[in-house]
């Protein structure tokens, strides 16, 4: 794959790339190759750099997610990055497609998720204790068609599997998606959750960045293109 056709910003100190599903962002042991490596590679190669490449990996999406996702090119920008993330600093905003309808047209989730690590999924619960984590999404509908919603969301906190979980949790499941109840995979294997922008404060120029990505270009979202 030639990352350089997903690269959405670049600059010395940050590279924001519009994550293809099905990619990882870092490596694990299927032994395929990450978002992290091919990024490293792409810079050695356009910029002819000798020895190895720092690329940091600042967060993460899950590998059946598309969309936005932010690396830095340097140990500064990774540690005020990571910093921003902790701070809540960033905008994280995305689409899905889910199905079937939502009751209301917009809301905000508060669930408490806990992971389970023998079945990689999370669940969502209405009440804490200590193996839980506090999750936070606010969403508005964007457009609906048939049985089917196109929202977008903001993510307030940013547990695993978040996005998946509490819209499955509140019976309107993110499309393709069979880890959470969808009844049938998309065409590519992806699910319909796409990390549509981010926006922060640039951590060296300190100039204000909003960056977003198109949408996949599959079946599946062609309810959404209208919205692009």
């Amino acid at each position: 794959m030639n990352i350089g056709e997903y690269i959405l910003y670049e600059d010395n100190h940050l590279i924001i790339v519009n994550k293809p599903a099905g990619l990882l962002v870092q490596g694990d042991d299927t032994g395929d190759a990450p978002l992290s490596e091919l990024t490293k590679k792409y810079i050695k190669e356009k910029y002819h750099k000798p020895g190895n490449v720092f690329t940091g990996v600042i967060h993460r999406l899950d590998r059946p997610t598309s969309g936005c996702i932010v690396l830095a090119r340097t140990s500064k920008a990774l540690s005020r990055m990571t910093r921003l993330f902790a701070d809540r600093s960033i905008k994280k905003t995305y689409w899905a497609v889910v199905s079937p309808l939502l009751n209301r047209k917009r809301d905000t989730l508060i669930h408490h998720i806990e992971k389970r690590e023998d079945k990689n999924k999370v669940i969502c619960s209405q009440v804490s204790n200590f193996r839980t984590k506090e999750a936070e999404l606010s969403y508005k509908t964007l457009k609906t068609i048939g049985t089917q919603a196109i929202v977008e969301i903001e993510l307030k906190t940013g547990r695993k599997h978040q996005i998946r979980a509490q819209m499955s949790a509140i019976g309107s499941i993110v499309v393709g998606d069979l880890k959470y109840g969808y009844p049938y995979p998309n065409d590519d294997k992806s699910i319909c959750l796409h990390s549509r922008s981010l926006a922060f404060i640039h951590p060296v120029s300190q100039n204000y960045m909003e960056i977003k990505a198109p949408l996949p270009k599959i079946r599946e979202w062609e309810v959404a293109f209208s919205l692009e």
